[in-house]
């Protein structure tokens, strides 16, 4: 008797129905695998600001939102150091996902209920994004420009869904006194 896990990313990439994110109904729903959402230092004022931006509306688990996140860390942090960069994940892993697990293989009909009571039960959240959404935001300055683009492409390979970045620079604005 081997028992069979179906679960993986692209059976929930797709948005589908009302969100199931009310935590306090769920009983046992794990928490995100993501760490940090705010890296970096956030007090200085940077002058350009890039995002990775999702081309389609889709969910993104929880490991894929942290592993995006280590990518892109990682390339900022050992050119940078700690204070050199400012990368902030916008999206939250609010989703619940469920899952029915069957068993398989011999004898498995006398143990297994099959489709019935199949509400199934919770074993990862995801992170409903729409099409144009900043996924993850990285403020530097002018002498990370390529650096940048290197560190959202790495994150961007990470996520299961085309995104594409966007590199501004930051405008001045004067506050009247």
């Amino acid at each position: 008797m081997r028992v069979v896990l179906g679960m993986k990313g692209k059976n929930y990439r797709r948005v589908a129905g009302r969100p199931y994110s009310r935590k306090e109904y769920i009983h046992g729903a794990p928490p995100p695998k993501i760490s940090k959402f705010t890296m970096g230092d956030p007090g200085v004022s940077y002058a350009y600001t890039a995002s990775l931006i999702a081309l389609a509306n889709a969910q993104i688990r929880h490991n894929a939102l942290e592993a995006a996140r280590v990518a892109a860390n990682k390339v900022l942090q050992d050119k940078l150091g700690e204070k050199g960069y400012y990368l902030k994940v916008n999206v939250y892993p609010h989703q619940v996902l469920r899952e029915h697990k069957m068993m398989m293989g011999p004898h498995a009909d006398r143990l297994s209920k099959g489709m019935k009571r199949a509400f199934g039960a919770p074993v990862a959240t995801a992170a409903r994004v729409e099409n144009g959404q900043e996924i993850i935001t990285i403020k530097v300055n002018e002498d990370a420009k390529d650096l940048v683009k290197e560190a959202l492409r790495r994150g961007a390979s990470k996520i299961p869904i085309p995104c594409r970045f966007e590199l501004q620079r930051v405008s001045e604005v004067s506050l009247p006194a």
